[in-house]
């Protein structure tokens, strides 16, 4: 897994609270305020196919029972973890989330 770490910036948080404040009074959007949100997340990391594998692993359930919690087919999961195949999108976030939070958070 490579993780990309986003150092927090005081720039940045004093911009972003400032703009939570304006939302709050009504002076920033809600789109706007979005992209000031969208600004201070952390970045998913990505994650190998022996990650993908342990964390399996560290659950101790299936290939079967992982596709079924990220709701994708088997044949994906077995790719991603030979190495053919990376996960994307939501198929990452769930992988983060249950990386982070455990198997509970996911199910």
């Amino acid at each position: 897994m490579t993780v990309k770490t986003k150092e927090t910036s005081r720039i940045l948080d004093a911009v972003h609270e400032t703009a939570r404040d304006l939302h709050a009074a009504g002076f920033v959007s809600k789109r706007r305020m979005k992209e000031y949100d969208a600004l201070c997340l952390v970045p998913v990391p990505d994650y190998s196919s022996e990650t993908i594998r342990a964390l399996r692993e560290r659950y101790k359930i299936s290939q079967a029972v992982l596709a079924s919690i990220l709701n994708t087919s088997l044949s994906t999961v077995r790719q991603w973890e030979i190495g053919e195949k990376h996960p994307s999108g939501p198929s990452l976030k769930l992988l983060n989330l249950l990386d982070r939070k455990g198997l509970e958070a996911v199910i």
